[in-house]
C-alpha cells in the first residue's frame, strides 16, 4: 500500500485492516490484546501501521475502558536540577507499567497551576503528581470530588489532598541553623527564592537561631546571577556576615563566586550551605555544602502509588517522608 498523502484525511484502523489483508476485529485484536491473535497476524497488522502511520486514538479506547494510561506531573520549572531525577524515574516507572506521562511547568505561579490541572483533568488522566502542595483553590477540590489519584510531591504536610511524598521544609532550615549555631556562628544570613517552600525553609532556619537574620529574597528559579546578586545585598546589610544559607545549590554557587570576587575566602571569612543537592556542587571548589533530597525515591514512591491505585491495590500510607541529609564539604570547612 503507498503512503498516505498528506491532506487525505487521517488514517483509521479501516486502513490499516485493508493494507494488511484481515478484518477490523482482528486488526483492533492484534492492537489491543496482541497476545490472542497469532505470531505471524500481529507481523502483518504492525507492518500496516508502520506503511500507514496509523497512530491509534487513545481517547476512544480510554473512554470504553475509562482509563486514558496517561499522568500529569506538574512541576515548578523543568530546568531547575534537583527535579529531574524525580521526573525521570517517575516517567521510566510509569512506562514499564504502560503509562505515559505528560509534563506540564506552573512557573511557581498558582493560576497557571490551576489552568494546567484543569487541562489535564479535561484529558481524563489517571493520575496527577505535582511538586508542591495543592491545598489552595477550586481545582484541589474539584480532584477530590472527582477521585483522580493526586500525589503531592517536595513538600510534607499532615493533611494531602490524596497522598504526599516528600519532607518537611522547614525541618530542612532548621538542621541548617542547628548547623550554624553548632559551629558557633551567629553572623547569619539567607539569600532565598520567593516560593513558597523557600519560604518555609527560612521560617524552620529562624525558628532555630531565635532571631531575624540579613535577608536577600530573589525571584525564582535563582542561579549564579541571583547568588551574586544576593551576597552583595547581604554584606550591605551586615559586612561582618560569617555564614550563609542558600536556597538551591545554583544560588550557593553565584555566593561562592562573589565571595570570590570580593576576596573573601571560604570557609575562613564566609561558610556557604545550599539546598537540592546537585550534581555539581561536589565538584565546585571548594567543593559546595547542600542539603542532599532523594529525588528519585520521590519518582519511584509516586509512582508506585499511582501504579497500584490503577491496579485497584493498596496504594500504602497517605504521608511518606523521604526525608533529607545535609552533606557537608568544603565551603563550610567539613571537607576537602
Amino acid at each position: 500500500m503507498p503512503p498516505v498523502r498528506p491532506g487525505a484525511g487521517a488514517v483509521t484502523l479501516h486502513d490499516v485492516a485493508a493494507a494488511a489483508g484481515v478484518s477490523l476485529m482482528t486488526a483492533s485484536r492484534a492492537l489491543r490484546t496482541p497476545e490472542v491473535v497469532s505470531a505471524a497476524t500481529r507481523e502483518k497488522v504492525m507492518q500496516a501501521v508502520a506503511q500507514t502511520g496509523y497512530i491509534p486514538n487513545l481517547l476512544a479506547g480510554g473512554l470504553k475502558s475509562r482509563r486514558s494510561m496517561t499522568v500529569a506531573a506538574l512541576v515548578p520549572v523543568i530546568s531547575v536540577p534537583q527535579f529531574l531525577p524525580t521526573i525521570q524515574v517517575l516517567t521510566e516507572q510509569l512506562d514499564r507499567a504502560g503509562y505515559q506521562v505528560l509534563l506540564g511547568q506552573t512557573g511557581y505561579d498558582h493560576a497557571r497551576e490551576e489552568a494546567l490541572l484543569n487541562t489535564m483533568i479535561g484529558r481524563r488522566v489517571d493520575g496527577i503528581v505535582v511538586a508542591g502542595l495543592l491545598q489552595h483553590g477550586d481545582t484541589a477540590r474539584r480532584l477530590a470530588r472527582l477521585g483522580v489519584p493526586v500525589v503531592e510531591t517536595w513538600d510534607m504536610t499532615e493533611r494531602p489532598l490524596d497522598t504526599v511524598v516528600g519532607f518537611s521544609h522547614v525541618q530542612v532550615g532548621a538542621a541548617v541553623a542547628g548547623h550554624f549555631m553548632a559551629r558557633g556562628w551567629t553572623r547569619v544570613g539567607l539569600a532565598t527564592g520567593s516560593d513558597q517552600r523557600a519560604g518555609q525553609r527560612r521560617a524552620g532556619f529562624l525558628s532555630v537561631i531565635g532571631k531575624e537574620v540579613p535577608t536577600a529574597v530573589t525571584e525564582v528559579p535563582a542561579g549564579v546571577p541571583h547568588g551574586r546578586r544576593a551576597l552583595s545585598a547581604l554584606l550591605d546589610q551586615a559586612p561582618d556576615l560569617r555564614a550563609v544559607f542558600c536556597s538551591s545549590d545554583g544560588m550557593a554557587e553565584g555566593v561562592l563566586t562573589e565571595a570570590l570576587a570580593r576576596g573573601l575566602r571560604v570557609p575562613e571569612d564566609l561558610a556557604v550551605i545550599g539546598f537540592g543537592g546537585a550534581e555539581f556542587s561536589a565538584s565546585l571548589h571548594p567543593s559546595l555544602s547542600t542539603v542532599h533530597i532523594d529525588g528519585a525515591e520521590i519518582g519511584r514512591r509516586a509512582a508506585d502509588v499511582l501504579i497500584a491505585r490503577g491496579q485497584g491495590g493498596d496504594s500504602g500510607p497517605a504521608i511518606v517522608d523521604v526525608g533529607f541529609q545535609l552533606v557537608l564539604r568544603g565551603s563550610t570547612g567539613d571537607a576537602a
